[in-house]
């Protein structure tokens, strides 16, 4: 059965537009054909981003598309793009998904079929991503492993969903010969077809996907006489009989067809702006805005405008950074907009929050959806450089630094040029206090918060009463202190905190608190959790409170790269430099709360490869590491800068194991991913591309008793022992620097995987900052709690200065700690909660009048998410949204209005603010359920909750190891 289609990378290596003048082309010759011959079919790619581009250009065709879409003749969806699966979030994946799916309905339908043409590889949970969005078979070429000889298998994924999947021996273009050539040659070349595909044939049907990359297919396929059909036809109406082969897990075998892994490390920069606009997107700007704006109008039109940008970044052609340099340019810029959108809506909730706030408090918003305790920075007056909860306790406090308070000194004739650089109040970038005139100097006083009155009016006129000059014009500020605040948050909640002058006595007590030793002479950090000393080498030895051990951890390891964006490829004598020629350490703070060092190497490097002009030319490299340990925190924060000025190279971060290990876990697309330390080859794909051992991680990897938390995609390699075979050492790519698209001749592959291109912006030049953090562990990656580390490192607690007017009988603002603000609570809790082991939320949105949450069980065994909140019905959903059964919800969790406050859920027409959820002292969380607890509703503390009690209800949800679930919460 021929599957007339295109392969349509939407940029590549040329950007956006230029490959779109050609999709239009290809589409008007597409659609003229299907409206001059009934039995013409087409299949859009699996993706509807082509057919919305083509729209753009072409309104006049809706018509046509929706027509043939509503036939069952054009097969559009159910993607919006065909993304990479690895180096974007599953959230993302989903969204994908989402958007495809509905706008193809608005078309008349999307195309039953999962379809994965072209990616590099299949990432673990896609079979029930697939499933969710009620798409039960898929059709994939890349990644397959040798054992399947099968043209269908079925394909399991992490959390034990199946679905059927056909495989594309040779590709998605394994027919495109068919129809080339003279017509008297045809019956021969069917022939020839059909003697390779039946050793494949699992069904009674052979599927020829006739087409390739950005071209059309021929108008004469239907006076062919062979069968014509859409890639859904062709599918559905080949039925498979009998056992065919089992695959689990991710699809990364290199076995088949090329998987092109060094997209992972291609243009780092890129990875490290996607995962930011991700996260701003899913877990700071949609969460917040449905739990805390009462205008969320704006808001959702921006959230959407993001999602969309996101998604399109996502391409297998535009994060994976194997495009031209214009194409990736064009990726960069996308990418930073829908950053930018997002955050945008944050500073909306955020100016909410602040408004809420008196001047000069600090709203501490926590993203997770259990209790928080971290460090947040502050600035504040000298005179009130300590903070208080919203019950007036103590929180702990460390000094890190003064800010200047002389901000400019400047000689004027006419004292009027002052009022130019005035705007209303601002001046500086602060606000003016107060000003004085006397003995030649004029003097501001300006603050980041200025209280009492102000009139610009008035400040003129005392420019113009000082008379003519010269004189010396002062700007100054208050007094500042930047401190670190480690700061208690209730699940998904706000911490409201009031500046107070210091007072004497000890100060607050902290948990896990860094010791300190004033007449140490080693560089060391210790917090009772972890141990680091810095080494003479600039590595790290780290000790856990569980005795795990490790030395030498963060040697850095310089090697050349003769590959291209898609493969990795070392020269042949390449050599490994990993000694610096000179150490520095240096201590950055030291305190309770945080310390940190500064550890720079110093590393003589060769400019380039040997032969090409520079390869005996060294480049003196300063790579500098910032090392912080936080109170509280089991890992050590690293922060790895450097000028990168060398060209065709890769660099590494390495560190030993604990332990050997035979295995590594990586977090990733809503699962934890257990691989081994190999890479398979063989198969057809023969030595087309050598199997390599380097994969992709997105929160965490670990193995051996390390782990390496994540802020972004990054590829990871356990290196193995020559001799035992066993992983001895976990190597991270910091950056890999190489100057083509791809290389015709790459060691590592046998073919080019696309044009050979330059890409001089691909080699990464200039300042790079790559961060994560590093931990020891006993036991297994979930007992040492990883998900959920990696949680409270990829997502700081923001930190909000009020602006709102402060209470009657205040000082300066100076609060007396019984803030309600929103009316809801002086503990500032959310409108949720949620609990589980190894439950991890990936998403919460306002949808359709109802909260959405996402939740993943990131556990090895069956594990129950429990969700408490203001709401009282829940239903599962799937991808589109619509509900699929109902969830059983409790009534016994009764509290004050006081307390939980009268928050509706989105679509009650009132304001959406959330709840507050009580909280104990600074580190102890508070569970309702908990009758010891101060915050429970029979003990001591809830006492004085005033109002008529309402109901935060609770629904459990029992999950299956990695399974995905998506909850609705709203009122019956």
């Amino acid at each position: 059965m021929v599957v007339p289609h295109t392969h349509w990378d939407r940029e590549w290596y040329l950007p956006f537009q230029r490959f779109r003048a050609g999709l239009v082309r290809v589409l008007d010759e597409v659609l003229d054909a299907m409206a001059a011959d009934p039995a013409y079919r087409f299949t859009m790619d699996g993706q509807l981003a082509a057919i919305e581009d083509y729209l753009e250009i072409r309104p006049a065709r809706r018509g046509d598309v929706a027509r043939f879409v509503a036939e069952g003749r054009l097969a559009v969806g159910p993607w919006l793009i065909l993304a990479d699966e690895f180096l974007c979030s599953g959230e993302t994946l989903l969204r994908n998904l989402e958007y495809g799916m509905r706008g193809a309905a608005a078309l008349g339908g999307a195309m039953p079929v999962g379809y994965l043409p072209d990616q590099f590889g299949h990432c673990a949970q896609m079979p029930q991503m697939l499933a969710l969005a009620g798409l039960r078979l898929a059709c994939l070429w890349r990644g397959v492993p040798a054992h399947v000889d099968r043209d269908a298998f079925d394909w399991t994924g992490a959390d034990g969903t199946t679905i059927r999947t056909r495989y594309l021996p040779g590709g998605y273009g394994n027919a495109f010969g068919l129809f080339t050539g003279p017509a008297e040659g045809m019956p021969g070349r069917v022939t020839a077809f059909v003697s390779t595909a039946e050793g494949w044939a699992a069904g009674d049907t052979l599927l020829a996907m006739y087409g390739a990359d950005h071209s059309a297919p021929a108008r004469e396929i239907t006076a062919s006489g062979l069968r014509v059909a859409t890639l859904a036809e062709a599918l559905t109406a080949d039925r498979v009989e009998g056992e065919v082969p089992q695959v689990a897990g991710e699809l990364r075998s290199h076995a088949r067809a090329c998987i092109l892994p060094g997209v992972v490390s291609a243009r780092v920069p890129l990875k490290q702006a996607m995962a930011r606009a991700e996260r701003i997107l899913t877990r700071y700007a949609e969460p917040l805005s449905a739990l805390w704006l009462a205008d969320r109008s704006a808001g959702e039109r921006l959230i959407d405008m993001a999602w969309r940008s996101v998604i399109a970044c996502s391409g297998h052609d535009s994060i994976t950074g194997c495009g031209s340099d214009e194409t990736a340019q064009q990726v960069a810029a996308r990418i930073a907009e829908a950053g930018q959108t997002a955050q945008a809506v944050v500073d909306l909730v955020a100016a909410s929050l602040a408004e809420a706030a008196p001047k000069g408090a600090l709203v501490v918003v926590n993203p997770s959806p259990f209790e928080r305790t971290g460090l947040v920075l502050a600035d504040l007056p000298e005179d009130r450089a300590s903070l208080a909860d919203a019950s007036g306790r103590a929180v702990p406090v460390q000094r890190l630094e003064h800010a200047p308070t002389l901000l400019d000194e400047t000689v004027m004739d006419d004292l009027s040029r002052l009022l130019g650089r005035v705007h209303e109040r601002e001046l500086y970038g602060q606000e003016i206090a107060s000003w004085h005139a006397g003995d030649g100097v004029f003097t501001v006083t300006v603050s980041r918060h200025a209280s009492g009155a102000y009139s610009y009016e008035d400040l003129r006129r005392a420019v113009l009463d000082a008379g003519p000059g010269p004189w010396v014009v002062r700007t100054v500020a208050e007094p500042v202190v930047t401190v670190a605040a480690l700061v208690t948050v209730p699940p998904l909640g706000r911490a409201v905190l009031t500046p107070r002058p210091p007072a004497p006595g000890r100060p607050a007590p902290v948990a896990n608190a860094l010791l300190t030793d004033p007449y140490g002479f080693e560089p060391v950090l210790d917090n009772g959790l972890l141990r680091v000393r810095v080494a003479g080498d600039g590595t790290l030895s780290l000790r856990g409170a569980d005795g795990v051990e490790v030395h030498g951890v963060g040697r850095i390891v310089h090697g050349g790269d003769i590959g291209d964006t898609y493969n990795h490829a070392p020269p042949p004598d390449d050599r490994l430099l990993d000694r610096p020629s000179q150490v520095i350490v240096e201590e950055i703070c030291a305190g309770p709360l945080t310390s940190a060092y500064e550890i720079t190497r110093v590393y003589d490097w060769p400019a380039g490869l040997e032969g090409d002009g520079d390869g005996d030319e060294t480049v003196p490299t300063a790579v500098t590491t910032l090392v912080e340990l936080r109170a509280g925190e089991p890992f050590a924060r690293c922060e790895i800068t450097m000028d990168v000025r060398c060209r065709d190279h890769r660099v590494r971060w390495h560190a030993p194991l604990p332990r050997a290990a035979a295995e590594s876990y990586a977090e990733g697309q809503f699962a934890v991913v257990r691989r081994g330390l190999t890479a398979e080859g063989g198969g057809e794909n023969g030595g087309r591309e050598r199997p390599i051992p380097t994969f992709p991680a997105e929160s965490f990897a670990a193995a051996g008793g390390l782990a390496a938390l994540l802020d972004h995609v990054t590829e990871y390699e356990i290196v193995r022992d020559e001799i035992s075979g066993d992983g001895t050492e976990m190597a991270l790519t910091l950056v890999r620097s190489v100057g083509y698209l791809s290389r015709n001749h790459n060691p590592y592959r046998d073919e080019p995987a696309g044009p050979e291109v330059p890409t001089p912006a691909a080699q990464c030049r200039g300042p790079l900052t790559v961060r994560f953090a590093v931990l020891p562990y006993a036991g297994e990656w979930h007992e040492a709690g990883l998900p959920r580390l990696a949680e409270e490192f990829r997502h700081d607690l923001p930190g909000i200065p009020g602006t709102g007017a402060a209470k009657a009988g205040d000082v300066n603002g100076d609060m007396d700690g019984d803030l309600d603000v929103n009316g809801d609570g002086p503990d500032g809790g959310g409108r949720l909660a949620i609990s589980g082991e190894g439950v991890m939320m990936t998403a919460l949105r306002e949808r359709d009048g109802r909260l959405e949450v996402r939740l993943v069980a990131e556990h090895p065994t069956a594990t129950e998410a429990v969700i408490r909140g203001d709401f009282t019905a829940a239903w599962t959903a799937g991808v589109p949204g619509s509900p699929l059964s109902p969830l059983e919800v409790s009534h016994d969790e009764l509290f004050g209005d006081k307390l939980f406050g009268d928050a509706p859920f989105p679509g009650d027409g009132a304001d959406g603010r959330g709840p507050a959820e009580s909280t104990g002292a600074a580190g102890s969380p508070s569970d309702p359920s908990d009758p010891s607890d101060p915050g429970a509703p029979d003990s001591p503390g809830a006492a004085g909750c005033t109002g008529s009690p309402r109901s935060w209800r609770t629904v459990r949800v029992p999950l299956t190891p990695f399974e995905i679930a998506t909850v609705h919460l709203g009122r019956a």
